[in-house]
């Protein structure tokens, strides 16, 4: 089976959690703190294998974490990092964030890598709070939580050729000839369901990899058909073959349906036009065609003078008989020699400008009150405080009360009318207001 599409969820390990311990050794007074810190967690780590092809590994495993970082240990021995989960991925693959859209990355050549979710921090043993004042302290921090997304995982077939064209117009006996694959042929639409590549050796000795893409109908980029969910995969060809079918078996004009084709992609992505393309005119073995060619000509004639400057090459073929596929295969391949690789894919990207002002530093905590009064905590920066806070020692718990001052929270929970014994929330844990 072939899959393209797929979200996952990812995570991170959090950092080992830093520990609280002193020295004790025969004949050593007053040994201090010795508590050592925890280890790194691991990352998630994206890298391509050339050996994939489909996103099938994902259908069923859509959870995927790294191991947490040791915790520190006595003797100020820290915790060991953990390894980084590595995650095999196709190339091609396009890395985005599904809540936000964000594009974090587009995976192309064999090895290419890309960290997805960071792993925390350790947490810091009290051998790092020891200072002059406070010589032996008993605070410690829990590990760094480790970074933890949804992400949406898009394939786009790597191919220098892809063919293009309605059902049935022979694109998948094309490539059956002029390469080694074998895709599956019949004579009823949407016979392939799924891209085929193969590995295509002009006359003279170039290569080149092609792709046979599911035919397209009218209406295909507003999801019409089954060719809607691979023209996303037409983005990363170099070359487009417009496969017609010239005699008209199906009962359609050829120009008709090059115009329609032609449409869709436009609709698409409108770069798509600008990529490199080559007609060819299929099926001429069959009544009709001569005729038919000569007229799609005089139409395409008169459409260039009205919206194309360049002429555009066409090529009569017989699939069935080979006639023509040589001449055909030279063209491609000098196409391919002067067209550069992807390039008309992710270019719209905006000029980087650098804005020097000032802004208004994030206070990293937000106060709501529940229904039942509760005062409720909440926060990026403030609930990472607080999941690094190791609540086992009274001197960490005051150092968190602290941090909460100096953010502001006491202040403003007093202008708004907090008072003493109010129960404060932050996540799934309570506490009481002090004044």
């Amino acid at each position: 089976m072939f899959l393209d599409q797929v979200t996952i969820n990812v995570k991170a390990g959090d950092g080992g959690n830093g520990m609280v311990a002193f020295r004790r050794e025969k004949f050593v007074p007053d040994g201090g703190p010795a508590g050592g810190d925890g280890g790194r967690g691991g990352n998630v780590v994206f890298i391509v294998d050339e050996g994939l092809r489909t996103l099938m590994d994902f259908r069923f495993n859509r959870h995927f974490k790294a191991e947490h970082g040791e915790n520190g240990m006595s003797k100020n021995m820290h915790g060991r990092g953990a390894g980084d989960n590595i995650i095999k991925v196709p190339p091609g693959t396009t890395i985005k964030e599904a809540e936000t859209g964000k594009l974090l990355g587009d995976l192309i050549h064999h090895g290419h890598s890309l960290v997805v979710a960071k792993g925390g921090r350790g947490g810091r043993g009290n051998s790092r709070f020891a200072t002059p004042r406070n010589p032996a302290p008993e605070i410690a921090e829990n590990g760094e939580p480790g970074e933890e997304y949804k992400i949406d995982m898009e394939l786009k077939v790597l191919a220098d050729v892809g063919l293009v064209g309605f059902p049935s117009v022979g694109k998948s006996t094309l490539l059956s000839v002029v390469s080694a694959a074998r895709p599956k042929i019949g004579a009823y639409h949407f016979t392939t369901l799924v891209p085929n590549l193969g590995m295509v050796q002009s006359p003279d000795g170039r290569s080149f990899v092609m792709a046979d893409l599911p035919g397209l109908i009218e209406g295909a980029s507003q999801g019409i058909g089954l060719g809607t969910q691979f023209l996303r995969h037409i983005e990363r060809t170099r070359v487009i073959l417009h496969v017609i079918d010239m005699s008209g078996s199906e009962g359609r004009d050829p120009f008709d349906d090059y115009v329609a084709i032609n449409k869709e992609l436009e609709t698409h992505n409108l770069r798509l036009m600008e990529r490199p393309q080559i007609i060819v005119a299929n099926k001429m073995d069959m009544p009709e065609a001569e005729e038919n060619l000569i007229s799609f000509k005089q139409k395409l004639q008169a459409l260039k003078k009205d919206e194309y400057e360049e002429d555009l090459q066409i090529f009569a073929i017989s699939a069935v008989t080979h006639q023509g596929t040589k001449n055909l295969l030279n063209a491609t391949a000098d196409v391919l020699d002067v067209t550069s690789e992807f390039p008309l894919y992710e270019l719209d990207q905006e000029e980087e400008t650098v804005l020097y002002k000032h802004t208004a530093e994030e206070i990293g905590y937000e106060i709501t009150r529940d229904s039942d009064a509760t005062w409720i905590l909440s926060g990026e920066k403030l609930e990472k405080l607080f999941k690094m806070t190791n609540f086992d020692h009274d001197a960490s718990v005051l150092r968190f009360a602290r941090q909460l001052r100096t953010m502001g929270v006491d202040e403003e929970m007093r202008e708004r009318g907090a008072k003493d014994g109010d129960l404060v929330r932050i996540m799934k844990y309570e506490f009481e207001f002090v004044e």
